[in-house]
């Protein structure tokens, strides 16, 4: 770290953000004061739950502030009294406006997981699964007023692995996010880093999911749906129709072979999964969630019930 330490704020509130702010903290950086949402309701009871990252800002006796907003000037002025350097921003949730990004003395950087400018906007981890892509990463940028369009301080790259699900890439990108950052944090220290500008031409929208998105269109290649269960693993989850019923689609693979049957056609049942027609190629079910059940391997579904699925049914 600089001789003189940074007045840090550290903005965010789930588990993603969570883990750079724990890097921080055992990497000896002082933190001035936690932005996090408000507590949300949770669970059946809908009792109101502190997110990750307000946890473990209470277990380590940090300041946590939860404003509505930051477009009042009464929360800007709390942030201003705390008269911070830099304000690091992981997945806060929360729009920042010009005002708010000119407070700090080296303006507010955010660890975004994609590399930009592919993927701005809310989920760029589910998407680029989703399209099938083969490589992300982590870009560490100085904020600006648009929605992931400011200069790069860094890029890390990362391999999208073929059985890479939602949970398992966040949980990568986490751990290389959270290292990015203190790669970059001695640069900006000392003024070393080196901005670069976006290529505004090459970026991509990274919308919310959806729980409609969710639905499997059996016209479409094998390997389309799989990177559609993979991506919407853990939420909102891929789900297929079964004459009155909703099966949720865990995990899943794509089989090169092809089938003569219409899509949503079940050409095969074995303990390795239900092979299912598609546009091009076969996809093999591989974990089904029942409706009222959990998720489980087909070997373990069939072993209560064998006829669960035959040869000929179709989903739609």
């Amino acid at each position: 770290m600089s001789a003189a330490p940074l007045r840090i704020v550290f903005a965010g509130t789930p588990d993603f953000a969570a883990t750079c702010l724990d890097k921080l903290l055992s990497h000896g950086y002082p933190i001035t004061a936690v932005y996090t949402q408000p507590d949300r309701p949770s669970g059946r009871g809908r009792k109101l739950m502190p997110g990750p990252v307000k946890l473990l800002a209470i277990e380590h006796q940090l300041p946590v502030y939860q404003p509505l907003s930051l477009r009042t000037a009464e929360a800007q002025a709390e942030l201003a009294s705390l008269k911070p350097d830099l304000m690091i921003v992981v997945a806060y949730g929360l729009l920042l406006p010009q005002e708010v990004l000119d407070i700090p003395r080296l303006g507010c950087i955010n660890v975004h997981a994609s590399i930009l400018p592919r993927w701005r906007g809310a989920a760029p981890i589910e998407r680029a699964l989703l399209a099938g892509d083969t490589e992300t990463g982590i870009t560490i940028m100085q904020m600006n007023k648009g929605l992931d369009t400011g200069d790069m301080l860094s890029i890390n790259r990362c391999p999208i692995q073929a059985d890479d699900t939602g949970a398992t890439l966040h949980d990568r990108l986490a751990e290389l996010g959270a290292s990015a950052l203190l790669e970059i944090l001695p640069m900006l220290a000392d003024g070393k880093a080196n901005p670069q500008p976006q290529d505004d031409a090459l970026a991509c929208y990274a919308s919310k999911l959806s729980k409609e998105e969710g639905l499997l269109d059996w016209s479409l290649s094998a390997a389309e749906l799989s990177c559609k269960v993979r991506g919407l693993n853990p939420r909102p989850i891929a789900y297929t129709r079964l004459g009155d019923e909703t099966l949720r689609v865990w995990q899943a693979s794509a089989i090169e072979e092809q089938q003569s049957q219409p899509p949503g056609t079940i050409c095969s049942v074995s303990k390795k999964g239900v092979e299912v027609a598609t546009g091009s190629g076969t996809l093999r079910l591989e974990q089904l969630q029942l409706p009222g059940g959990k998720a489980q391997p087909l070997a373990s579904l069939l072993n209560g019930n064998p006829q669960r699925f035959t040869v000929g049914q179709r989903f739609h």
